[in-house]
């Protein structure tokens, strides 16, 4: 048999290999105003969609919307009130960072703690990279512990959704309201959910 036939022979012989790398399908947040409050009541299932936990997803909401809330069974509530729209940059954002490989381009990946670094590693490609954002396993060997009621002086080193500054102590991100990126200022905390802290200038 000629070499072309013999290599015709073993194409036919190969399996079908799918073409589509675009095989994350993300259910759409489906949001609900109560209030003073946004629920988003389908986290769970988009957090299953993305081989991630709940949690991860929902603090990490948390921290692009600039707000606290309540995770319970699946279903989120966030103080404020919230657009669809931005619960859509959020989750875009988390599968960007967490989910996505940066080489591959595929969503193939599980979240990985090595030596206290979180690691994102890619199983379609084998590529690995460290995640940009500081989950609250990073921090917690950077306390310090923030009260309620307590006083600081923080820098502020980024904007929040909503226009607060944003500052960073030990594992806490501390959101304050009239704050500029590069305002150097001293804050009373009000509220701390989790690793999040809500504080206004004194």
């Amino acid at each position: 048999m000629e070499y072309d036939d013999l290599l015709d022979n073993a194409m036919d012989e190969m399996p079908e290999f799918a073409q589509d790398h675009d095989r994350l399908e993300i259910p759409d947040p489906a949001g609900e105003t109560d209030g003073a409050f946004t629920r988003l009541t389908n986290l769970d299932e988009i957090a299953d969609a993305l081989s991630r936990e709940p949690a991860d997803l929902h603090r990490h909401i948390q921290r692009e919307l600039g707000t606290n809330g309540q995770l319970e069974e699946g279903r989120a509530r966030y103080n404020g009130s919230f657009r669809v729209a931005d619960f859509e940059a959020a989750i875009a954002d988390y599968v960007e960072e967490y989910v996505t490989c940066s080489e591959c381009g595929l969503p193939d990946t599980r979240l990985v703690n090595e030596d206290g670094t979180q690691m994102l590693r890619c199983e379609a490609c084998g590529a690995f990279r460290p995640v940009a954002k500081r989950s609250g396993s990073a921090g917690r060997s950077q306390r310090p512990t923030l009260n309620e009621g307590q006083s600081y002086e923080v820098e502020i080193t980024g904007t929040g959704r909503k226009g607060d500054g944003v500052a960073e102590k030990g594992k806490y991100t501390i959101f304050v309201p009239g704050a500029r990126e590069g305002d150097v200022v001293t804050v009373l905390i009000e509220n701390i959910s989790g690793d999040l802290a809500f504080a206004r200038k004194v």
